[in-house]
């Protein structure tokens, strides 16, 4: 049976090769071969993928990142699209889907709101949910270090707080949105925001949101 996280691996694939290895992402500094170099790179070289959070192996990750940028475009591609090696615990669909439905989806989406004609995924509804679950766990993650407080909502009403704190900014909108807003996608996500205009202003230009 496919998962989220499958289904999302081959979208990004498939988005990642029809853009080609120049195009741009909205990952800041990255074109779409550095994405492709990242995905590859977590999944394959966890001796230095640490480097995204641990400040000691950033070093080392940089190195990586720039062996694995030097590989052929389409061997990045189809490394992405047969997933992690054998022993990875990535393998274990579990793991799978907890630590990779909201990455693939994110990347997806780093590459399809990069083009100049891209609109909404139509995504159904228990996906909707799915991201949502993965929202209520991490919000406060993310919005540790934002200078506003922050509400997210989705149109039915449930809502989950990223940040506590005043003034307090409330966005609303489906948790796929809401998820690129809080993953630091503030310019690309769909989403309303009700607040104080100065505390709108802030988390728009905030670099702390996300991870």
């Amino acid at each position: 049976m496919s998962t989220f996280a499958k289904r999302e691996r081959l979208l990004l694939a498939d988005l990642l090769e029809t853009a080609g290895p120049d195009a741009p992402t909205l990952c800041e500094g990255w074109r779409t071969r550095d994405l492709a170099a990242h995905v590859v790179v977590r999944e394959r070289r966890p001796d230095a993928a640490g480097g995204t959070l641990i400040k000691q192996l950033a070093s080392r990750l940089d190195q990586v990142m720039e062996e694995y940028g030097a590989k052929p475009y389409e061997e990045l591609i189809q490394l992405i699209r047969t997933g992690p090696p054998r022993f990875s615990p990535f393998q274990l669909k579990q793991v799978d889907e907890a630590a990779n439905t909201v990455e693939f989806y994110v990347h997806a989406e780093d590459v399809r709101r990069a083009q100049p004609d891209w609109s909404p995924r139509e995504l159904d509804p228990v996906f909707q949910d799915a991201l949502w679950s993965r929202l209520e766990r991490a919000a406060r993650l993310m919005g540790r270090g934002i200078p506003t407080g922050l509400v997210l909502r989705r149109p039915n009403g449930q809502t989950t707080v990223a940040h506590r704190g005043t003034p307090v900014v409330t966005a609303t909108g489906e948790p796929s949105e809401l998820l690129l807003f809080a993953y630091g996608r503030q310019s690309a996500a769909k989403v309303e925001l009700e607040g104080e205009q100065d505390a709108i202003a802030k988390l728009h230009e905030s670099k702390q949101l996300g991870i």
